[in-house]
């Protein structure tokens, strides 16, 4: 079955208008699909939105840098920079093309400001970095060079990429694995909405746990400790995992919640004990209300994410759900 390839062209746009072109033309001819979205004003969130999803309809990603670190967003990062980091962050395969002699770069297509010089010098080594880039001298160097790569990635990392309609089967074929596939889908959801098998000896609902913690009364260090439910701790961390949430902030919930409690006692200085927050993790995770979040993320992110299971969430929703009176 023949398949087309969509492959994303990342570059600062004033000073690579031919090398854009020529990076386009040597696509089509290999019959791939070149998208890019330079230029839309990528000025706000909805427009960031339309560029990552474009990013991930791409099977390859493709990124030119010239003499240019180009126009930067509220937080000074490129455009260009942004759309590497993102195609990264999802695994899409990286194909980048750094020109070889910055020197030779004509000053018209250069950056003068030296801060821009520097943000652009750290791009191009991060782009260097742990990765196969090839060097281009000229435009005709930099097509030439476009396409074998292109080839070559084809052939050893193959990706989904595209086949016409009438080439993927014929519609009655289609209709029923759908259909096949939406009963597939309802089942899972049935077996996941279900409590986990075994856990009927561990503790749940309205049996209590002691929070440890530490806290200061004047020049006074106290350890106590707080009597709670596993339902009301649920009921407490559930909604922040909703979407997902960071450990730091579950801690820093369970301090708020121990906080407002114990306001009347005029205690200060709040630090809930490592191992009570790891046993609740830990019980959380065993009765299968929560799992380690999977979404992908960017390679600085060395945060650890957490977020509702399916039985999680419906579990959550049965405690926080106002009832009909």
């Amino acid at each position: 079955m023949e398949k087309r390839y969509q492959v994303f062209v990342s570059s600062t746009f004033q000073d690579l208008k031919e090398e854009r072109s020529e990076v386009i033309q040597a696509l089509l001819e290999m019959d791939c699909i070149p998208s890019g979205m330079e230029l839309f004003p990528a000025s706000d969130e909805t427009q960031w939105e339309i560029i990552k999803r474009v990013i991930d309809d791409c099977d390859y990603y493709v990124v030119v840098i010239g003499g240019r670190y180009g126009t930067t967003d509220s937080e000074g990062l490129s455009y260009t920079e942004r759309e590497f980091d993102y195609a990264v962050s999802t695994g899409t395969p990286v194909l980048a093309f750094p020109i070889q002699d910055p020197s030779q770069i004509p000053a018209g297509k250069t950056e003068m400001e030296a801060e821009a010089q520097k943000k652009l010098a750290a791009f191009r080594d991060k782009v260097c970095k742990n990765r196969t880039v090839k060097f281009w001298s000229s435009i005709e160097d930099l097509g030439a060079k476009v396409s074998r790569a292109i080839n070559h990635a084809i052939k050893h990392q193959p990706a989904e990429g595209w086949v016409k309609a009438g080439c993927a089967g014929d519609p009655e074929t289609v209709l029923k694995l759908r259909a096949r596939i939406d009963e597939l889908e309802t089942e899972l959801n049935n077996v996941t909405t279900k409590p986990p098998v075994g856990i009927d000896d561990l503790a749940q609902g309205g049996e209590e746990f002691d929070i440890h913690f530490s806290a200061w009364e004047g020049y006074d260090q106290l350890y106590r400790k707080f009597n709670i439910s596993w339902d009301r701790l649920i009921a407490i961390l559930g909604p922040l995992m909703m979407n997902e949430s960071t450990e730091e902030a579950l801690k820093q919930t369970i301090k708020h919640f121990l906080e407002m409690k114990l306001t009347h006692e005029h205690l200060s200085n709040f630090l809930v004990d490592d191992e009570s927050f790891q046993t609740i993790k830990i019980q959380l995770m065993a009765l299968g209300i929560i799992q380690k979040s999977e979404r992908k993320r960017t390679p600085s992110d060395k945060g650890t994410y957490w977020s509702l299971t399916p039985y999680g969430a419906n579990y959550v929703m049965k405690l926080k759900a106002i009832q009909r009176t």
